[in-house]
């Protein structure tokens, strides 16, 4: 399967990870599920891979997705140009226990330095 449905339909899912991939990019560390946070990583990869590029094009594409025009100027200017010697892997999913009350696996998602 090429994507994590995390029990929603399209509409409601697609809500969820653009303001997931929002708010790793606004404060550079979520704490959510394990699910999610793999669901979520491929997603903000390519937009510090479009920061990278750093174009008007990439920029429109970047602001289509993420909900805060702030957080699109922080990921162009600070983030991207960052990321410059990097080839990929600008997150990191770090274990941290499983959730009481119903035992889901949580982890830490944060960008990497």
């Amino acid at each position: 399967m090429a994507y994590q449905k995390l029990g929603r339909l399209s509409g409601p899912r697609r809500a969820l990870l653009r303001s997931l991939v929002t708010s790793l990019l606004k404060t550079g560390k979520i704490e959510t599920t394990a699910a999610r946070a793999k669901a979520i990583r491929p997603l903000a990869e390519k937009m510090i891979t479009l920061a990278k590029r750093g174009d008007l094009h990439s920029r429109r594409q970047a602001l289509g997705f993420i909900l805060e025009e702030d957080v699109v100027k922080k990921l162009f200017e600070v983030t991207g140009p960052k990321m410059e010697g990097r080839e990929g892997g600008y997150t990191r999913i770090i274990p941290k226990g499983p959730r009481r009350g119903d035992s889901a696996p949580m982890v830490i998602l944060e960008l990497v330095e």
